[in-house]
């Protein structure tokens, strides 16, 4: 479930059932009727402590991706603007802006289902996660239910444009 010349992490047992809850997570999206994506973030004993999807056209907030609505949650939950110690999980590879928070968060790693060829900051147009020039790296694993991640993508722009 690795992928691509990038040296990620290899796929945990726990991986795929958190994935799963990102995905239902993008499904509520597209429910409400924003892009797909869904993202959760656990601690390192394996709580959740936030999920959630993408919510910028309902919010009229362009950082409210699924990721950066994840990050705030837990910060708030756990009262602390570092989340050290972390795992998130999103369907789709992070962007620039949310890749920036999660190393300003200070998450320990990140699982991502499908790449995004056109805005991925992790392994497809960026390297963040791993760019030694930043103050802060995690480990990677991708490709984690990417055909699932990237289906409902597909299915939602696919009705969108029809």
């Amino acid at each position: 479930m690795v992928s691509g010349d990038y040296p990620g992490e290899p796929v945990r047992e726990d991986d795929l059932s958190y994935m799963r809850r990102a995905l239902a997570a993008a499904e509520e999206a597209a429910g409400r009727g924003e892009v797909p994506v869904g993202a959760l973030l656990v601690d390192g004993q394996g709580e959740i402590l936030a999920v959630d999807g993408n919510r910028t056209i309902g919010a009229h907030d362009p950082s409210a991706h699924a990721e950066m609505m994840v990050l705030r949650r837990a910060a708030e939950v756990l009262q602390n603007h570092r989340l050290i110690g972390t795992t998130l999980y999103v369907t789709l590879e992070p962007c620039l802006m949310c890749v920036g928070a999660m190393i300003q968060a200070r998450i320990s790693r990140l699982v991502f289902g499908a790449a995004d060829p056109k805005a991925g900051a992790v392994v497809s147009l960026y390297h963040l996660a791993d760019d030694p020039r930043l103050n802060h790296r995690f480990p990677v694993t991708q490709g984690v239910l990417a055909p699932e991640c990237g289906d409902i993508l597909r299915r939602f722009f696919r009705a969108r444009r029809s």
